[in-house]
């Protein structure tokens, strides 16, 4: 995989490439003890505390903790940063930079028990918005078997110490093709349309539950694409850094990632299969 830029940060971020590693190091840091409290701590059987955008959206108790514990360690550790959390953090920064955490991303895989959920940490540049954002660190940590991504803008991304490789099939038909699907029962219905499309058209689709997981395995070549609708700026902060992406930024709308030639030939299939319409058009 081309590897990210290596030049330095242009104004208005300057930064060098030694800070940009003091940061990757704390957002390993960070992922890593949060997951380590989560695989500890956590209960014979978990329950759901709440629900967010529908029934089956659910946030646990252990959510909420490990996001109040990345919250207490940021703001202690660098105070003048913002903060931007799943589960409703929200600090204006007056650094300029801005920490962007999913305390459990998967949590209907932690809920029930499933090894596909993990930490993810970033720190940003800029307003915590994928389409002006500067990405600049960021670990994602799968809590079942402590994998760790990390990445920092300009030096690379990596498992652990090994330099990741992004795949590069030779055609379309080739492609395991990793995505996610949202909880309004209309938008399912439009996912599970759109799939009857896309399945013929690439090798097999895998579903994890974690879209921070899926972007570490494209990056690392265990996915050769990867596309999903609904994605919060917490599911791609620490994922998307990790890869190299074309086309239009990653977004709530859409995000597709992979080689480019066929990032853009899976783009046209969703183009015309209307995968980005608007959820209230749906029938």
């Amino acid at each position: 995989m081309p590897q990210p830029e290596t030049h330095r940060f242009s104004t208005p971020l300057e930064i060098t490439p030694e800070q940009v590693r003091e940061l990757a190091s704390l957002c390993r840091t960070l992922a890593h003890d949060a997951a380590q409290f989560i695989a500890s701590h956590r209960p014979p059987r978990e329950s759901v505390a709440d629900t967010k955008s529908t029934p089956t959206d659910v946030v646990t108790q252990m959510d909420r903790d490990i996001e109040a514990q990345l919250r207490g360690r940021i703001v202690q550790l660098r105070p003048d940063d913002g903060l931007l959390g799943e589960e409703g953090s929200s600090k204006a920064s007056t650094s300029g930079f801005t920490w962007v955490v999913d305390p459990i991303d998967g949590t209907v895989n932690y809920l029930y028990g499933l090894p596909g959920y993990s930490v993810s940490v970033a720190v940003v540049w800029g307003a915590p918005d994928p389409a002006t954002w500067v990405q600049v660190a960021g670990a994602v940590v799968r809590v079942s078997d402590m994998a760790t991504w990390w990445a920092g803008r300009g030096i690379g991304a990596f498992r652990g110490e090994t330099a990741l490789a992004i795949n590069n099939p030779v055609s379309l038909g080739a492609c395991l093709t990793g995505t996610g699907f949202g909880y309004d029962a209309r938008l399912r219905a439009l996912q599970a349309r759109v799939l009857l499309e896309v399945l013929p058209a690439v090798r097999d689709i895998r579903r994890v539950g974690s879209a921070a997981v899926d972007l570490c395995s494209l990056a690392e070549g265990s996915l050769d694409l990867y596309f999903e609708r609904g994605l919060s700026p917490w599911d791609l902060a620490a994922g998307t850094l990790t890869i190299d992406h074309e086309g239009a930024p990653p977004s709530k709308t859409m995000t597709v990632a992979g080689p480019s030639s066929l990032v853009f030939e899976l783009a046209e299939i969703l183009r015309k299969t209307g995968a980005a319409a608007d959820i209230n058009d749906v029938r």
